[in-house]
């Protein structure tokens, strides 16, 4: 039986989210940037090694607050299937201070709302646009020791334009959850080597 992890990737309005996610996906990136309004549920199959991995990557427009409970998850239509994931990607741009305060609370919200028994669900956190490197206003290290040490969270710094560490962020992601094939030293050179064109299955 194939397991389907459920991914959503939260933020503030132009951090990149949809971007990260369609880079991931199709290997494409526009400079243009198109706000996300509703939610987007993307349904892609990663083969590692000859077994098959489904994902349900779900791309939300910035909420104002992490539903306190289901009834509330399931009244706003932008909100649903957000407590019932099995990880959180939370994406700030690098160099926008307010798009780091923004994921600080909704991930302080996550903790203090989520589902009884799912207090140990993964949450990375993601800093966009590595390739504005110069306009950044949060010192990496500061970023880094606070999301890991204190928060005790995943850390990785990507660019979406230049498809760098995007691939990384999703095996970590995978090892994350506890995929059980994704739990080996050499896990980023095999899942590379998955998404290559003809072992790759999007569906």
């Amino acid at each position: 039986m194939v397991a389907t992890f459920k991914i959503a990737v939260l933020g503030a309005q132009g951090v990149g989210k949809s971007a990260i996610v369609r880079q991931f996906l199709y290997n494409e990136f526009s400079e243009v940037c198109v706000p996300t309004t509703a939610r987007r549920v993307y349904l892609p199959a990663v083969v590692m090694n000859g077994h098959v991995h489904d994902l349900q990557i779900m791309d939300f427009p910035p909420i104002t607050a992490f539903p306190v409970n289901t009834l509330q998850e399931w009244a706003d239509v932008c909100c649903r299937g957000l407590r019932s994931v099995h990880a959180y990607i939370l994406v700030y741009d690098i160099c926008c201070f307010d798009s780091f305060e923004y994921i600080k609370t909704i991930r302080q919200q996550i903790l203090e709302t989520r589902v009884i028994g799912t207090s140990e669900t993964p949450i990375i956190i993601v800093g966009n646009k590595r390739d504005l490197q110069r306009g950044r206003v949060i010192p990496r290290w500061n970023v880094s020791n606070l999301v890991k040490k204190t928060w005790k969270c995943g850390y990785i710094e990507c660019s979406a334009k230049y498809n760098w560490h995007i691939l990384l962020l999703f095996s970590e992601l995978l090892k994350s959850v506890g995929c059980a094939r994704c739990k080996h030293v050499h896990t980023t050179i095999r899942f590379q080597g998955a998404l290559r064109r003809n072992r790759c299955s999007i569906m």
